[in-house]
Order: structure tokens, then sequence, then C-alpha cells
């Protein structure tokens, strides 16, 4: 193991989206990470037939170790509690209620360890009144808000995939929560619950737009503004070859900067900042930027303060000179795997590897952790 959390101790129950996510980045930056699963049985089986994702595409459990546990067995949910007196970290991500009805509830598993970090992850919350609704990436963002503001003028807002409420809002949230959690459990000697709620995360992530509101900057009608596709210099635009680039020259110097390179007279466009002209301008640059392909494109704008780039698939991203030189993505197997970040001097994470469909004894992962104990 490696990584500036080695010799952190977490337990996750397994589930979907944010948990194992945020279980793979504790486990990217060195903590040893057991996930809780269910046997082998007839039924996950007919789940995994229905996810259609075999264990070496499962990215969210690259570095975890897993162990096959029935928790509708009570000595099952005993083997769990011994892990969880074991851990430093015990993560889960049922509804409310549901994790005490198991006999796993915080208040459970603080008494078996006082110093552990009980994480909670949910869509809504612990309280208030959704939080035992069932919902989804698309739920959590629409209820923030955020969602609103994710569409073209007079279209429907469009789900950014299911990265802005599982991932950056649940799961980073929950993994970031969970150091801090550490890190203070650590100086007082006592453990805590956390509350990782996706809606609360996507609403965090919102922080600056309600600023640029506050201030008058910022109009609740999308794409009308500087960064949700109003300003015809912040957008994507197709090429001759069908391709798309990326333009965010939204700073003057670097508007004039892009302008000059498009090789057509631009001396009867609208001003940047006139607001009643950018229909136009929008027109003007889409004809430009549609006389070439993406690749002669992405060859005037290199090395500029454009602001120019091409939009890329993911293997494309891959291959690029500058991804390929920081080796952002590794091929794994037959897996494209982003590679752990952000990245430290001293104490580098785990280089990504495939998931292990091994099932450990929880024996086992008890004797490592607490050498004498069986």
């Amino acid at each position: 193991m490696s990584g500036p959390l080695e010799g952190v101790r977490v337990v996750t129950l397994a589930g979907m989206g944010p948990v194992p996510f945020a279980g793979m980045l504790l486990a990217d930056m060195g903590a040893h990470v057991v996930r809780v699963a269910r046997p082998a049985n007839r039924a996950s089986r007919a789940l995994s037939q229905t996810d259609g994702l075999r264990e070496e595409h499962d990215l969210g459990n690259r570095g975890v170790d897993t162990v096959a546990v029935d928790l509708k067995d009570p000595g099952g949910v005993e083997s769990v509690l011994r892990l969880a007196e074991a851990a430093d970290v015990f993560v889960e991500g049922y509804r409310p209620g549901v994790a005490e009805r198991l006999g796993l509830g915080p208040e459970v598993v603080t008494k078996r360890n006082p110093t552990v970090v009980y994480a909670r992850l949910t869509g809504y919350g612990q309280d208030g009144p959704l939080a035992r609704t069932a919902g989804h990436d698309i739920n959590y963002v629409a209820q923030s808000g955020a969602l609103h503001a994710m569409a073209r003028e007079g279209e429907a807002p469009r789900p950014p995939l299911n990265l802005l409420g599982d991932y950056a809002g649940g799961g980073t949230m929950a993994a970031f929560g969970i150091v801090c959690a550490v890190l203070e459990a650590r100086a007082s000697g006592h453990g805590q619950v956390l509350d990782a709620a996706m809606i609360d995360g996507v609403a965090l992530l919102t922080a600056k737009i309600q600023g640029l509101r506050a201030a008058g900057l910022y109009d609740d009608v999308p794409g009308t503004n500087y960064l949700d596709s109003g300003a015809p210099f912040y957008d994507t635009y197709r090429c001759k070859d069908g391709g798309y680039v990326a333009v965010g020259a939204l700073e003057p110097d670097f508007y004039r900067e892009f302008v000059s390179r498009l090789g057509v007279d631009v001396s009867g466009w609208p001003d940047q900042e006139d607001r009643s002209g950018w229909p136009r301008l929008r027109e003007l640059i889409g004809r430009a930027l549609a006389s070439r392909t993406r690749a002669e494109w992405a060859e005037v704008y290199a090395g500029t303060d454009a602001c120019v780039t091409p939009v890329l698939t993911f293997d494309e991203a891959a291959g690029d000179p500058h991804n390929a030189g920081r080796r952002m993505f590794q091929h794994v197997g037959d897996a494209l795997h982003p590679a752990p970040a952000p990245r430290f001097s001293r104490t580098p994470g785990r280089r990504p590897s495939a998931p292990s469909a091994e099932r450990l004894d929880v024996r086992q992962v008890i004797r490592y952790w607490n050498p004498g104990r069986s």
C-alpha cells in the first residue's frame, strides 16, 4: 500500500454510485478499504446481470478488498461489527433507518468503536421531508436548483451524466468529509457521525453562482449568462468535419487572441460585451469555425492564450500528448482508468489496478487489522 492515507482502515457496505466512488477515492490514496458485499447467491447474480457490469469493469472497486457477508444472518452482522471495531471509518449508503434495521446503525457501531467515523451517504440526507424518498442523481441535482441552470435558452435542462450528484456532490464530498473527521478523531480520540447528502453537496457546488446572483451578475433565465452557453465566446462549435471545439475566451485579452486567429475580417463584428449583439456574434463565430476541421483549429490555437481546445472523446483524451504525458489515463486490461488525483510529491497514490473478484474471509481482515484476533 502507498499514499497519504496509508494505515486508514475503512469498511463500506456495498452500494451503487457514490458509495463505491468514495471508497475508490480513499483506496486510491492508500486507505485499506474493505467492501461488505452480499454472498454470490441467485439474487446477487440477477442484480449483476441486470447491471451488466463485470467485476473487472467496476472501477469504483479498484484497490478495494471484498468480503461476502449475509446481513440477514445475525452471525453475518456480528462479523461486520467486529470489522467495525477495528476500523477507522464505516460507510453506508442506505435510506435512513435501513442500517438500524440491519443492526448496523450508528448507535450500535459507535458503541462497539467510539473512535470510528460513521459516514452516511444518501441522496436527500438523514432528515427532512424527502429523507426517505427514492431518487437518483438527476433528482438531487434538480432539487438543489442546479439542474435548472444547465440549459440553453428556451431548451430543456440537460443532466451532466451522473457526475454532479453521485460523484462530485456525493462521493467526493463524502470522501472529503471522512478525511476531515478522521483528522479530528485522531486529535480528540472521539468518532462522529457524518451525514453526507448528495443534495447538500450539489448545493455547495453552486456557491460561486449564488454570489453572482446576489451581486446581480447572474440571470436566473438559463442560457443567458457567461458560463451557461449564453455568451458566444464560452460555448462549443461544430467544425467542418463534424468535430467540435470548445471556446472559453472570456477575458478581453483571450477573446482578442481568439478572434485574431479566425482568419476572417472581424472589424464589423459586435463588441464582446454587447449582449444585444450576442446572437449575431454567435452566428459569425459559428460560421468561421465551420470553415475548418477540428484538427486544423487545434493546430491554429495550439500554444496560444485563446482558450480553444478540441472536444475529445474518451479514447482521444487518453492519447492526447498533454494527458498522456501526465499519465492521466492508464489502460488496465480493456478498461481505461483515470489516474488517482490529486498528486502528492512524497506519498503518491496507488497505481490503478483491475478490481478483484476475490472474496476474502472476514477473519482474514480482522487478523490483518488486529493481529492476535480471529
